[in-house]
């Protein structure tokens, strides 16, 4: 049959690249001379057989019966040029593109298939020869992918590793010291950052990845059972608490109405210790409970402030009496005469029993006063029982007589050395001297104390 005609190229959907790879420019068609040289490797018979001469000989490609010859060969070369331009536009887009391995592949497969035993003239030979040698860019393209692949792979493995010793990290804190809500959404993000590198990075080996998961896995079941259990664990902490201070409160509000001031008081300071060593119950109870506890606290302790008060006012004339016989003791300071000094404060400290008490805001201040006149008025009589105890006089001047004998006995020595002109010796004598002169003159003012 007569075959139909075709274009001179072949389309370009048999071998373009995808629209969103870089596109590599079409072939050209093959030249006059190009044409004239393909059409050497055919011959037509006389009945329009079609003949391609190759290595191996000569094999019949087609029939092309009631045409010129010319036209025959011609139909065939067209075929061969289909050919060329497809091996040729791979060649272009192999070094020109980023195709994948995988197109790679079946691109050599199907050419290989083509140019195997074409119904076509031209040098099938040399044209099989050049897709050959596409094979071994191709084998090297792969290669580099292979390489980038496993180097992805590897990167993804760290990055899952990653994931799994932080999840572990999480999941091996303290239990006392660990953040659970915190600790938790770190946990979802890890999860999270998991699923897309599982959804969006290289594919792992099923070894691999099964291992980092069921680590990444039991990190999280380990965190789960704790976080339970802390929980459970805090509920009945929260629970023992609730009623120890249900506890406390029924105390606090019992001793509410009590005027035993300060029995109930100290009750109260215990009350408050207690309550901080029984923990803390949840949130809302132990709000609830403080609330009760700190009103209970208020009624008893604003009675008491109020009972003060009035006391306070009571006691207010008492003050101005107290502080008229501060006036009159602190008159006797300084002390001049030890003995009309001591019978007055006896008075004094007689009345100021008498007048009873004052304020307790203005108990320490007056106290303070009148210890500050009996101190001065017992400094002063200690200080006339040392200057007339005997012992003390009786050691003063015999320590006076020792002295008297050594600097008599200092000064022959300073004579003596003055006598040989040793200025060292002088020096000396002259230093021991003076100390010892001035060691007398401290005792004769201790012994002229002693005797007042």
């Amino acid at each position: 049959p007569r075959p139909l005609a075709r274009p001179a190229v072949p389309s370009p959907a048999a071998v373009a690249p995808t629209a969103s790879a870089p596109t590599a420019p079409m072939p050209p068609a093959l030249t006059a001379a190009e044409t004239a040289e393909a059409a050497r490797w055919g011959r037509v018979d006389d009945d329009g057989t079609v003949w391609v001469r190759e290595e191996s000989g000569e094999r019949v490609v087609g029939q092309y019966p009631d045409a010129d010859p010319t036209e025959a060969l011609a139909f065939y070369v067209r075929r061969y040029a289909d050919l060329h331009a497809k091996v040729v536009l791979f060649e272009a887009r192999l070094a020109a593109t980023d195709l994948s391995v995988k197109e790679i592949d079946s691109t050599l497969t199907n050419l290989a298939a083509e140019v195997a035993e074409p119904a076509a003239v031209g040098d099938l030979s040399a044209l099989r020869a050049r897709l050959e040698a596409l094979r071994a860019v191709a084998a090297e393209r792969r290669a580099a992918a292979e390489a980038e692949r496993a180097a992805a792979r590897e990167a993804a493995v760290a990055e899952r590793t990653a994931l799994v010793e932080a999840a572990e990290k999480i999941a091996a804190t303290d239990p006392e010291r660990m953040q659970w809500r915190p600790a938790g959404e770190q946990l979802r993000v890890l999860l999270d950052r998991w699923k897309d590198s599982q959804r969006h990075g290289p594919r792992l080996d099923r070894g691999t990845e099964d291992a980092l998961w069921k680590r990444f896995s039991h990190a999280r079941s380990a965190f789960d059972r704790e976080r339970r259990r802390w929980f459970s664990d805090l509920e009945k902490r929260n629970a023992g608490a609730k009623s120890e201070k249900e506890a406390l409160v029924a105390e606090a509000e019992r001793l509410s109405s009590s005027t035993d001031w300060g029995a109930t008081s100290a009750a109260y300071r215990d009350l408050m210790t207690r309550w901080k060593n029984a923990g803390r119950a949840s949130r809302k109870d132990d709000d609830a409970l403080w609330s009760r506890f700190r009103a209970a606290q208020d009624v008893f302790f604003a009675a008491r402030d109020a009972t003060q008060r009035q006391t306070d006012e009571e006691y207010s004339a008492n003050l101005e009496v107290k502080l008229g016989l501060l006036a009159e003791a602190e008159k006797l300071v300084p002390v001049t005469d030890l003995g009309a000094a001591k019978a007055a404060l006896r008075d004094l400290q007689e009345r100021w029993e008498r007048a009873g008490k004052v304020p307790r805001a203005d108990v320490q201040r007056v106290e303070g006063r009148l210890r500050a006149v009996e101190q001065a008025v017992r400094d002063a009589d200690q200080a006339q029982w040392r200057r007339t105890n005997p012992e003390t006089r009786a050691r003063a001047e015999g320590a006076a007589a020792q002295l008297y004998a050594a600097i008599a006995a200092l000064e022959s020595d300073l004579d003596a050395a003055k006598a040989t002109g040793d200025a060292r010796k002088v020096a000396e004598a002259q230093a021991a001297l003076d100390a010892r002169r001035s060691w007398l003159e401290q005792v004769e003012r201790a012994a002229q104390e002693a005797r007042g």
